[in-house]
């Protein structure tokens, strides 16, 4: 086996500094509390993989609007945010480089039974997605119909973003990464399937692309561009999206954030056969590339030593593999998730992992 060596470089990121290109995936856990606040669970889960050179922190919520899922983190009140900073102060407790949180907004991907009583189910336009989500109370629930938002909405949530910036910083976390992918809000603001406004937020690519821009826009004003990351997957049917041309799609995007000096684009591998999304972003965007998806120590150095992005994000083996970044220096065997547990509560399958090197307790009374 190759040597790998270039994922263990140190990398700049805007004003974000990596101390190797092994990067954390953001990934619901569906853990916070009744407050949709981080615990002590979050507390050891994040500390346990302070090793990556960046964690980005599962999706979570700018405003109450924006929660769709059960047990999601917000962002949103002085708990959540003296939550997260417990967190982000065990990570660099533990050596932890930087830390991003990404924002999630749902939008029509929501069930009323997940929200606050007063929180709004919102989208660009009044078009239910097909599919049902998991709620704690009634099961499985059928996704709603949302309301089409109206545009001083559209403005308060372009704010939520801004704030979120902010409570994020306050938090301790060094940026924040838009979550425009898996058919949430700025996605169903961008596809014309899910967004089907006669304003200045819907018909051709440049006004449908807006709201990502605008949301962009002001997280950068707030706290610098160099501390604000982009998510996307380009072709990606999740939460029953369709686009017909995601390669004019996603570069126009691209194209139109480009002057703004992002710190990054984290991009996955394209579903859409024939679609390099990897290639699709290093066309379009100037800035830091983070790539993911179904990669693994020599594969993630391979795509590196190609030059397909600057750092590699891992999902799904950084779950049961809290000392990644080690079992992949070593070559060490990589546990593997237990899919039952992904979004269950208590640390079960997600603060439990051992870390590969944990020796046992010896009795020497």
């Amino acid at each position: 086996m190759a040597a790998v060596s270039r994922l263990f470089e140190p990398l700049q990121l805007g004003e974000l500094q990596l101390s190797n290109r092994i990067v954390m995936a953001p990934m619901t856990r569906s853990r916070a509390d009744a407050d949709d606040a981080p615990d002590a669970l979050h507390v050891a889960y994040y500390g346990q993989r302070a090793s990556a050179g960046l964690i980005i922190a599962e999706g979570t919520y700018p405003c109450a609007d924006g929660k769709g899922y059960c047990r999601t983190p917000g962002i949103a009140t002085p708990r959540q945010i003296e939550a997260w900073r417990a967190v982000t102060t065990a990570v660099r407790a533990n050596g932890g480089a930087s830390q991003v949180l990404q924002l999630m907004h749902v939008g029509r991907v929501a069930s009323r039974h997940n929200k606050a009583v007063t929180a709004l189910t919102l989208a660009p336009s009044a078009i239910a997605a097909r599919g049902s989500l998991f709620t704690d109370s009634h099961g499985m629930a059928p996704l709603e119909v949302p309301q089409e938002m109206s545009l001083a909405q559209i403005d308060a949530t372009i704010e939520a973003y801004r704030q979120a910036a902010l409570n994020a910083r306050a938090a301790g976390f060094d940026g924040v990464e838009l979550h425009c992918s898996s058919g949430y809000l700025p996605m169903q603001f961008l596809l014309a399937g899910s967004n089907q406004r006669q304003d200045g937020y819907g018909g051709s690519l440049s006004r449908r692309r807006r709201f990502a821009v605008e949301c962009l826009e002001a997280m950068a004003g707030a706290i610098g561009a160099g501390r604000v990351g982009l998510r996307i997957i380009p072709g990606n049917p999740f939460n029953d999206m369709q686009d017909d041309d995601p390669i004019a799609t996603y570069g126009g995007l691209l194209d139109a954030v480009n002057p703004l000096g992002l710190a990054y684009v984290q991009v996955s591998r394209s579903p859409q056969a024939g679609l390099d999304a990897f290639a699709l972003v290093r066309q379009h965007f100037r800035g830091g590339v983070i790539i993911n998806d179904g990669f693994d120590g020599p594969s993630a150095e391979q795509a590196l030593a190609a030059g397909q992005g600057d750092a590699v994000s891992f999902a799904r083996h950084y779950i049961a593999n809290p000392d990644l970044v080690e079992r992949l220096r070593e070559h060490s065997e990589l546990a593997q998730f237990d899919r039952a547990t992904l979004y269950t509560t208590g640390p079960r399958g997600y603060s439990d992992y051992p870390l590969r090197q944990a020796q046992p307790q010896v009795d020497l009374s």
